[in-house]
């Protein structure tokens, strides 16, 4: 039986061996992951991981007087619910779709399963996740020591690396929780990225219109978490 979503599309299973590949194809359950969509909240027991194909998820830190803010972003590259194979049942991070796509979820009974056999399952996801809190230190340092600019820069990289797309929907308010700073300083950061021709900015959309000059812009800290996902994790080749 064939899925409606190519789980190829995922950077992840695509990387998985045959042997593996065959146990976790029927296994396998396509997913609309539509904007605003909660995968799970924080506390919450999780009952599947997910893996994003067009979809973008954001993993927000929420504070008791729901104030948030975003400490990693997960897409084609990886896994959403890395701690249940961590020794966890439940996170303390919300799990929000950013960018509405498709993806593939898969029971946590079989995550487990798969992920205690020891094989190139565990050293694949052990890789991703050491690449994961790369981004989520990367994102504390960046929030406490660069500007709105200068942030706003890298989150829309991140984004675009993860879409294959330059058009993002996504409104000011929604970017102003995920960077935990206050609306009129996204208002103010992509008024000058517009003003310097980098995006187009209308409401609840963001055009890039210059990437390599958001990348000159940005600070050094979109430039390390790339370059530590691309050393520990294989290319992704979509046939």
């Amino acid at each position: 039986m064939g899925l409606a979503v190519d789980p190829r599309s995922n950077r992840l299973l695509a990387a998985l061996p045959d042997a593996e590949w065959k146990r976790w194809l029927p296994q396998l359950e396509p997913v609309d992951m539509p904007l605003g969509q909660v995968l799970y909240e924080s506390g919450s027991r999780l009952a599947h991981v997910y893996f994003p194909t067009t979809s973008i998820v954001s993993l927000l830190y929420v504070m008791e007087d729901g104030a948030s803010a975003e400490i990693a972003v997960v897409g084609n590259e990886g896994i959403v619910g890395i701690s249940l194979f961590m020794g966890g049942e439940s996170t303390p991070s919300r799990a929000l779709v950013q960018s509405a796509g498709k993806g593939l979820r898969l029971r946590a009974d079989v995550m487990l399963q798969e992920f205690n056999r020891a094989g190139p399952v565990l050293h694949l996801l052990l890789r991703y996740t050491h690449a994961l809190i790369t981004q989520m230190a990367q994102t504390a340092v960046c929030n406490r020591h660069h500007s709105v600019d200068q942030q706003l820069c890298r989150w829309l990289l991140l984004s675009l690396d993860r879409l294959d797309t330059n058009d993002l929907v996504m409104t000011q308010e929604l970017i102003a929780n995920m960077l935990g700073v206050r609306r009129e300083g996204v208002t103010e950061a992509a008024g000058h990225l517009q003003h310097a021709g980098l995006i187009h900015y209308r409401r609840g959309h963001i055009t890039v219109i210059d990437r390599a000059g958001l990348e000159q812009r940005t600070c050094e800290c979109y430039a390390v978490v790339k370059k530590e996902y691309d050393r520990l994790l294989p290319p992704l080749s979509v046939v």
